[in-house]
This record gives structure tokens, C-alpha cells and sequence, in this order.
């Protein structure tokens, strides 16, 4: 396993001293997910923060109707996690599933804490991230109470440049609060 991605993304912010890097190592696990495999389900409590290194994730929740409503999407270099669930040890009630092969660098709980206390440059840069996190969530509840669905459609693709390409039209619709027929139609005007 390399840390080398994880130390990179953290460095993207603030630089860490070679024996910082070092006490990252036994704290981090690497895991490959295959394709629609959970790395989170309802029910169950967050136990990572999960950065990943390469492939694709969706967080979505089912309604009692049996519909996915998709809340975020996490690729290469981004991180995903419940959390609410991570840091209260309740159920979850979300789901996090690959949407194509991936691997991921995962930090437990009782870890990431011991890094928070041991590297405090490490707690900061976290602060940061769930901040900009924040700041994108409000964003995205400001364009869903007041756009319309092609100007959602744009921001996405503002947002999330590289997955329009990667993602099924059913997970974009969903991510949008649309169906996939008239995720079709916004596509068609927009390039006419």
C-alpha cells in the first residue's frame, strides 16, 4: 500500500514534516471495490472517512417509495462519508456504493483522532475540507430551491466536469431530482 496519494492531497494544503508522514502508516488501510459494492450501508454506523484514490462513489439514501435520491458523488482525490453517522456512531441512513471499480484509503475513527492529536496541521486541513464540503452542500440547496432543472444540470456540469461522462444518465437525473427522459431533453436543448 502507498500512502503517496493521501500525503499528496493533504500536502496540496499544508506541508508535513517527514515524521508526520510517518505516523500515518498503520493508521491507514487501502481497499479495491468492485463496481455497485457498498463501502457503506443503511443501518449500519460510518466507520471511515474514505479518500479516494481512484474510481467513483455515490452517497444516496432510499425513500419509503423504493427511489434513490443520490446526495453526492466522490472521485479521484476526493472524500466521502456519512459524516453525521462517523462521528456520533449512530446507524446510517445512507448509502455509499462504488459506481465503478475503485480503490480507497480508509481512516477509522479512533485513527483519525490519534492523527488529529499527534499532527495538528492534520486537523486543520480537515477543518478546511469539510468546510469547502459545507459551502458545496449549501450551493446545491440553493440551486435546487431556486433553478431550474438546466441550470442544475449546468452546475453539475460545472461541479463535476469529468464524471458527465462517467456516470449513468440515471445517477445525473437522480443527483438533479429529475428523470433520466427529461435529463434527455435538457441534454438535446442544450446542444441545439
Amino acid at each position: 500500500m502507498t500512502l503517496l496519494p493521501l500525503i499528496s492531497h493533504f500536502e496540496q494544503f499544508i506541508p508535513l514534516e517527514t515524521g508526520e508522514k510517518q505516523l500515518f502508516e498503520g493508521r491507514v488501510s487501502q481497499r479495491s471495490i468492485k463496481r455497485r459494492q457498498a463501502i457503506l450501508q443503511e443501518g449500519f454506523p460510518c466507520k471511515h472517512y474514505s479518500f479516494v484514490v481512484a474510481g467513483c462513489f455515490r452517497m444516496y439514501a432510499i425513500d419509503r417509495n423504493g427511489v434513490e435520491h443520490n446526495i453526492q458523488f466522490a472521485a479521484d482525490n476526493e472524500w466521502i462519508a456519512d459524516i453525521g453517522s462517523f462521528h456520533s456512531g449512530k446507524p446510517s441512513k445512507l448509502f455509499i456504493e462504488a459506481v465503478e471499480p475503485s480503490v480507497v484509503l480508509q481512516i477509522e475513527q479512533q485513527d483519525l483522532y490519534f492523527l488529529y492529536r499527534n499532527v495538528p496541521k492534520l486537523d486543520r486541513i480537515f477543518k478546511v475540507i469539510i468546510e469547502d464540503k459545507y459551502v458545496e452542500l449549501q450551493n446545491r440547496l440553493l440551486q435546487t430551491i431556486s433553478s431550474t432543472a438546466q441550470e442544475r444540470y449546468l452546475a453539475f456540469l460545472d461541479e463535476y466536469p469529468a464524471l458527465a461522462s462517467r456516470l449513468p444518465n440515471t445517477q445525473i437525473a437522480s443527483y438533479l431530482g429529475i428523470t433520466p427522459e427529461f435529463l434527455s431533453k435538457i441534454r438535446k436543448t442544450i446542444a441545439t
